[in-house]
């Protein structure tokens, strides 16, 4: 077996954190803003994005929601209103105080003292506020209800400590926000959007989820439940990728989100709201990447199939060029997976080689080469991203097909690669979940033994709340765990809580997390 050269300088099992970032880099996806926080998302990454907002999209409109917009400043009177929620994101918060800048004499700019706002203004981590004062003025009667409202934006939550994609102090997420009559029916939608979630992130990211509800103590603030779909990345970390939160009458009850019932009772809405962000980007980049870079799921790749002629400054560059024009015209005339298969051309210049090698650091599915001997041969050079090398020779595992051929079989080859990645991830997912634990001192052995990426353990656990859910967090902070989920296919308890010693009531998964 021959020694294979990575396209990387970081392996995944050496540094995964530096790893991370240099597949950020190299796959040309995003930089630094200059803005502490803040990243450029670049048209790679900004692609993957839209792709996932499409597909999302796509799943949120067809259970009838409808997508709006609210402003990105919202007053710091609609936060007062509501206690808990608050308190949960006052440290996070980015406050605007002014509405205009003077000269400090010194060549410089200070806020004008005469412009500061009568109230400061919040630029919104999220608009459950905002949203509850138009649904107050929206919903008068039961006849309005539900309400199924979405939107597509940014968000600013102050981090202090941030990373590229996974915790940035200004992300890209949708937000959805609903209002019902009943808690059966704002329960329902709670679920029906955890289940939209968990279909997205399986069937189009790839990317394998166990979705659950959050104990107490991870709760949304102000909400009375919260559910989640948690992912593994491949340091056994748990990455939380999407969130449902059913909110009862709280926010109803602040803003004012009233309705008349069939017998002409005044009523409080039950409201909810769910959202993803772009850190379900970097979920992708740490479930998938290799030591080679990123590898896109065909269903989010912007471009499935890239085309790379070998060109030499000579004449028959242009018959060449033509003979890959045609092989992309017929590949983009084909479906894969319900949808016009994306093809690129990449006329750029370069040598074909460095030109590879690009695209094998951004993921793209499916690279193809093309120079004079393939044409003669009508044939088409193919690399598979997710089967990249050819571990006896050590070299790119370079399969040369009839074009012909290649055409007819690209829709089942993109179809196997999703697939492909997915029963990857789930196989690891699976093996690096460990059950039967039963007491404390197990976990601390467990999370202390040596092992780099150690995974998550499922536990039994009685459900404590208050000050004994205060000791069982402190007693998880000390080996820098937390509570992930409590899945919705976990066994039946049938033993002892692991930290009370009394008879436990459900299965929860706990982790180190992002």
């Amino acid at each position: 077996m021959s020694q294979i050269r990575h396209a990387l300088t970081v392996k995944r099992e050496d540094d995964f954190a530096k790893w991370y970032q240099e597949v950020i880099s190299a796959a040309d996806m995003a930089e630094e803003s200059g803005v502490r926080g803040c990243m450029v998302i670049k048209p790679w990454g900004y692609g993957i994005w839209e792709r996932i907002q499409r597909l999302l999209d796509d799943r949120i409109k067809a259970a009838g929601v409808q997508n709006t917009y609210f402003p990105i400043f919202i007053p710091l009177a609609n936060f007062e209103r509501e206690a808990d929620h608050v308190e949960g994101f006052a440290k996070e918060m980015a406050v605007v105080t002014h509405h205009r800048l003077i000269a400090d004499g010194e060549g410089g700019l200070i806020p004008d003292p005469e412009a500061k706002l009568e109230e400061p203004l919040v630029v919104r981590p999220t608009s459950e506020t905002i949203i509850g004062d138009a649904m107050a003025r929206w919903v008068q009667s039961w006849r309005d209800l539900p309400l199924l409202l979405n939107q597509w934006g940014n968000v600013v939550r102050w981090e202090m400590r941030t990373r590229m994609f996974l915790r940035t102090s200004e992300f890209l997420w949708q937000e959805g926000h609903t209002a019902h009559a009943t808690p059966g029916d704002a329960k329902s939608e709670t679920e029906r959007a955890l289940e939209m979630y968990r279909a997205c992130a399986e069937e189009d990211l790839a990317l394998p989820v166990i979705a659950g509800e959050k104990p107490e103590n991870e709760r949304f603030p102000g909400a009375v439940e919260t559910w989640s779909i948690e992912a593994m990345m491949q340091d056994g970390k748990a990455l939380q990728a999407g969130t449902s939160h059913y909110l009862g009458t709280n926010f109803a009850e602040a803003a004012g989100i009233q309705y008349q019932d069939r017998e002409g009772t005044q009523q409080f809405a039950h409201t909810t709201s769910w959202g993803v962000s772009t850190r379900m980007i970097g979920g992708v980049i740490m479930t998938h990447g290799d030591d080679d870079g990123l590898r896109v799921p065909p269903r989010i790749a912007p471009h499935q199939i890239v085309i790379l002629p070998m060109l030499r400054d000579k004449p028959e560059d242009e018959a060449v060029l033509s003979y890959c024009e045609e092989v992309r015209a017929s590949l983009a005339s084909q479906s894969a997976m319900g949808e016009p298969v994306r093809v690129l051309l990449d006329k750029t210049p370069g040598k074909a080689s460095a030109k590879r090698w690009d695209w094998v650091r951004k993921g793209a599915p499916i690279i193809l080469e093309v120079g004079p001997r393939d044409m003669e041969g009508g044939k088409v050079a193919m690399l598979r991203r997710d089967a990249l090398w050819n571990a006896d020779s050590g070299k790119p595992n370079m399969q040369f097909i009839a074009r012909e051929k290649f055409a007819s079989q690209a829709a089942s080859l993109l179809e196997d690669i999703q697939a492909s990645l997915f029963a990857e991830a789930a196989s690891r997912r699976d093996a690096n979940i460990t059950r039967g634990i039963k007491e404390w001192g197990e976990v601390e052995a467990f999370y202390q033994g040596g092992s780099k990426y150690p995974g998550w353990l499922e536990v039994q656990w009685s459900r404590p709340t208050g000050e004994a859910l205060e000791k069982v967090v402190e007693q998880l902070k000390s080996l820098k765990l937390t509570f992930r989920n409590v899945p919705r296919d976990a066994g039946a308890a049938d033993g002892a809580c692991i930290f009370t010693g009394e008879p436990a009531v459900e299965r929860i998964l706990i982790a180190r997390a992002y």
